[in-house]
């Protein structure tokens, strides 16, 4: 977590660009991470520099060459080194805008292909118009400590935090602790290979790559695992050349250092390289409405015939999945009730032919302010053979925060989240712990409760009978409390009360004024 001193000087370095003329959020996030990565260029080769004065061997690949650097279309040169941060930060603000938009800028779309994140830079632009904006961005983020990997993480989150309270874009983020208790319930190891096909700003991604490295330390020290964990296991799509900027930074600020991120239309284009690529989906993608036959790839079509994108990402994720894959996906509501031939035919898929393993009943406000839909985390297995039992359903009724607009903790910090100690009365504000505790349990105890409590579980043949309906309305007994009422006569008899004291009143007030 950072402290209130850390986040203030990311507000104020915020509060610059908007002041500077930049008022939109996403365009101050992509400012910041262009930054970003030029200060990690500088930072990489410092390390490399200090590897070569222990070792007594010269730089490997150098980032910054001895010479100088000629950009395209320009005849004046500068020395390498004044394409550093470092360099550039201690001069003046006209000298400073002159050297990071003339070369610091041509140099990092020219190394756009030495990395998957250095990919995205290749049409970095400097919107920052100004030269006095551009030296406080500077100065902020200069002044922001970001040493060690946990703290550049927080700090890009906090970061990326911003662009939903800045009331625009909202949709670009999952909750964090949503997320949290999506990758909790999936458990992601060290072998996985994890996918998010509309990964925006790579918040499943980053969650899954903490979770593998506080449950399994040994990772990052094994080299094969190491490899694995830094350029296979996370792989995302967008077709936001913006997202996959921030997307890959944020990955790459939280210790993954060539992840998979690319451009790609997830259901327009075909997936015949990707077909059963994956181990786990973890993703909360944008239900658009409808697409056209013509643009949808005709893989998805094969699966389910349909328009709709909330089903057409259904369909993605099963043809993402290898055999014994599982995922955990966001998905509208409408998705488990539909009654089109399209909702019918993926709901009997998932129930029959692959295992459905649970249903996350959410509130609605989950998402507000941006969208008040009813969403519910689905969490399955791919097998292609069934397998199927018991479906897992939990109604899910606070998160810990309010579910109006403002979505204010209910709860202090430390109560918040899925990992919280929470007293009884606490579970009435925050149920994730809750919830992940029950998830844990579905094939024990859980199966003994009634569908009057929170959680229950339904057989299979039961959500076939209803035409597999997956909404937990459809299953869930509510009791009401038994109130009695008074017998027609004692009403009747109150009545006559009523009418007696009336008339004794306007007697009353009749002597009184004759």
């Amino acid at each position: 977590m950072i402290t209130g001193e850390l986040k203030s000087r990311i507000d104020a370095v915020w509060n610059d660009f908007w002041s500077g003329g930049i008022s939109n959020p996403l365009e101050v996030m992509d400012q910041l991470t262009y930054l970003l990565f030029i200060k990690g260029l500088d930072e990489a080769q410092t390390r490399a520099e200090r590897k070569a004065n222990r070792t007594g061997q010269p730089v490997e690949n150098p980032i910054f060459p001895a010479g100088d650097y000629t950009p395209d279309g320009l005849t004046e040169s500068r020395p390498y080194d004044d394409l550093r941060w470092d360099r550039f930060k201690n001069l003046s603000a006209a000298d400073m805008y002159e050297v990071v938009d003339k070369y610091v800028f041509p140099f990092i779309q020219a190394r756009a292909a030495n990395s998957t994140h250095g990919q995205h830079m290749r049409d970095a632009r400097l919107t920052i118009s100004k030269p006095a904006l551009l030296q406080k961005a500077v100065d902020g983020l200069d002044a922001i400590p970001m040493e060690d990997r946990d703290t550049k993480g927080d700090v890009y989150e906090y970061m990326l935090s911003k662009i939903a309270t800045a009331g625009q874009n909202g949709q670009f983020r999952t909750p964090r602790h949503i997320i949290q208790l999506m990758v909790e319930m999936t458990a992601p190891t060290p072998g996985d290979v994890i996918v998010d096909p509309a990964s925006g700003t790579c918040g499943f991604l980053v969650a899954a790559a903490e979770y593998v490295s506080d449950h399994h330390p040994g990772v990052l020290t094994d080299p094969v695992t190491s490899k694995h964990f830094n350029e296979g296991m996370f792989n995302g799509y967008d077709f936001d050349n913006t997202m996959l900027r921030i997307g890959s930074m944020n990955m790459q600020l939280h210790g993954v250092q060539n992840p998979d991120i690319r451009y790609k239309d997830s259901l327009a284009q075909e997936h015949a390289g990707d077909i059963e690529a994956y181990s786990l989906v973890l993703a909360n993608p944008p239900f658009a409405g409808s697409l056209d036959y013509e643009s949808t790839a005709k893989d998805l079509q094969q699966v389910v015939k349909t328009k709709k994108t909330e089903l057409l990402f259904l369909a993605l994720f099963l043809r993402l999945l290898k055999p014994g894959g599982r995922a955990a996906v966001i998905v509208p509501d409408g998705v488990l009730f539909g009654s089109s031939k399209a909702h019918k035919e993926l709901r009997r898929m998932l129930v029959e032919d692959q295992k459905l393993d649970g249903i996350v009943s959410l509130p609605s406000g989950v998402f507000k302010p941006y969208a008040g839909v009813s969403t519910a985390i689905l969490l399955f297995t791919k097998t292609n053979s069934g397998g199927t039992e018991h479906v897992w359903f939990y109604d899910l009724q606070s998160d810990g925060r309010s579910l109006d607009d403002r979505r204010n903790p209910l709860l202090p910090e430390e109560k918040l989240g899925i990992t919280a100690a929470l007293t009884s009365d606490d579970h009435s504000k925050n149920n994730l712990p809750d919830a992940v505790a029950r998830w844990r349990d579905r094939t024990g105890g859980e199966l003994t409760r009634t569908r009057t409590d929170q959680s229950f579980t339904v057989p299979r043949a039961d959500i076939a009978f209803n035409d597999y309906d997956l909404s937990i309305n459809r299953y869930k007994t509510i009791v009401h409390d038994e109130v009695e009422l008074a017998s027609p006569t004692d009403i009747l008899g109150k009545l006559d009360a009523l009418e007696d004291e009336i008339h004794l009143g306007l007697a009353e007030l009749r002597t009184m004024l004759s």
